[in-house]
């Protein structure tokens, strides 16, 4: 396969097909004057089309006396432009049945629209024109800190989002990526309207952004918007900026933290720090995901729950970043199996490390990927992500069946080498967070300590 010209790579001012599929679909990108890219999608048989501003800029972009600002922001900018109110830009997407919303994540923050394909005009001009011309004033910025403040409090409500979050910031430990992206109560309170007008100015730029749209759509149609709606702000030499890279410095050190909680279950979540997004293994790492505890076949749910009855709810997760990662198990369990649902954590991934995945286990991993891949792209939201991302985080494009075929060339081999890797001594599990009724850390079951000693 030849090589991809990448996105910063690419010349001002031209266009590239990435993509040309037997059923009609096509992906084209664009570099725009200013260092802006639109990447499209043109999905045939669909009605709808998806518009997505993503921003290269998330919670660890922020210094920390701002922590949280980039959520805050998000929060903003849909209080009003210079040219709607927060009710006409609400009133607006509603007449046409449509959808505009906005999340932010560690490393991003995306600005969207479903809408029906004749409706795709309008998409483009309100997300454009929240991401671009927001007013962010006094007022606003007082209403929203108390937003703010609320959804970090539902976080705390939710036990599992909160051991999440726990779970980061230990196992990340003052690594930037380790901050939630809520922020913390103390930062929020903290922010100010001039601090978070200079955020936006300072990091909202062309350079940073991708505008991605799938849909019944046609590149040249989307250009034309685009240019439409961004008028003068395209000019200049600047060119996009290439994908986040790096190596992240991560402590080493192993940690157990308690989050004393009056909940009627014990939320633990054990794990390690683990590959990068441009790591090759990554593909690998997906596969281990699936099969130590992806579905109801897996390592985990059969050990945990179906054979022990010890937990309703156990599973494995992955998270990859420009220069890091980390690798969870979770289980929620009655307070009094804390210590032996833990020891049966530990001894799961023991096992893993030691002697992997049989042939039959890594087959059905692999299968569950390429189902849930492909189901998952049945709309144009999925399809909008897809480009999006992969133009902000890689650069390039890579097809369904090029990203299908790398997961199948995955071998039993790889994925064993890379459990030993993860789970085997002197590795393992460095990190253990926990959420529930207990007042000390020394009131936590030995077998849970023994865990995450050396």
């Amino acid at each position: 396969m030849a090589r991809q010209i990448a996105g910063h790579e690419q010349a001002v001012g031209t266009t590239r097909t990435l993509e040309t599929g037997a059923n009609g679909q096509t992906v084209k990108r664009t570099v725009l004057p200013g260092g802006l890219r639109v990447v499209t999608e043109h999905v045939p048989g669909v009605r709808s089309a998806t518009v997505g501003l993503w921003v290269g800029v998330g919670s660890r972009d922020e210094p920390p006396k701002v922590a949280g600002a980039a959520h805050y922001l998000e929060h903003l900018l849909f209080k009003g432009t210079t040219r709607r109110s927060a009710v006409r830009i609400a009133e607006e997407i509603d007449a046409v049945g449509g959808e505009l919303n906005a999340f932010t994540a560690k490393e991003h923050t995306c600005y969207y629209a479903q809408v029906l394909d004749e409706d795709l005009p309008l998409a483009v001009d309100l997300v454009t024109d929240v991401v671009f011309e927001a007013l962010c004033a006094e007022s606003d910025v007082d209403t929203e800190r108390s937003v703010v403040l609320e959804e970090i409090a539902m976080r705390d409500d939710d036990p599992e989002d909160l051991l999440h979050d726990t779970f980061v910031t230990t196992v990340l430990g003052s690594h930037p990526l380790a901050r939630p992206v809520l922020g913390t109560h103390e930062s929020i309170t903290g922010m100010s309207a001039t601090g978070l007008r200079g955020f936006y100015r300072r990091r909202y730029t062309l350079p940073k952004m991708v505008l991605a749209v799938a849909g019944n759509v046609s590149h040249a149609q989307v250009l034309r918007l685009a240019r439409k709606a961004l008028g003068e702000r395209l000019s200049g030499s600047d060119t996009p900026l290439a994908p986040r890279a790096g190596r992240a410095r991560v402590s080493g050190e192993r940690r157990l933290v308690l989050h004393t909680d009056d909940t009627e279950q014990a939320h633990v979540m054990l794990g390690m720090k683990a590959l990068s997004r441009h790591d090759e293994r990554r593909y690998a790492l997906s596969v281990l995901n699936a099969a130590l505890g992806g579905g109801m076949s897996s390592r985990l749910f059969q050990e945990v729950r179906e054979q022990r009855g010890l937990a309703y709810q156990v599973y494995s997760s992955v998270a990859t970043y420009a220069d890091t990662g980390h690798f969870s198990v979770y289980a929620g369990c009655q307070p009094e199996r804390l210590g032996e649902v833990s020891s049966v954590l530990r001894d799961v991934l023991g096992q893993v490390g030691k002697d992997g995945f049989t042939d039959a286990e890594v087959a059905r991993a692999k299968g569950q990927l390429r189902g849930g891949l492909v189901l998952g792209l049945e709309d144009t939201a999925s399809r909008m992500s897809r480009i999006g991302k992969q133009e902000l985080n890689y650069g390039v494009h890579r097809s369904v069946d090029d990203t299908v075929e790398r997961i199948a060339a995955v071998t039993a081999d790889e994925v064993c080498e890379l459990a030993r890797t993860l789970f085997a001594a002197p590795g393992g599990v460095t990190a253990a967070t926990v959420v529930g009724p207990y007042a000390h850390e020394q009131d936590l079951p030995e077998d849970l300590h023994e865990v995450i000693a050396k």
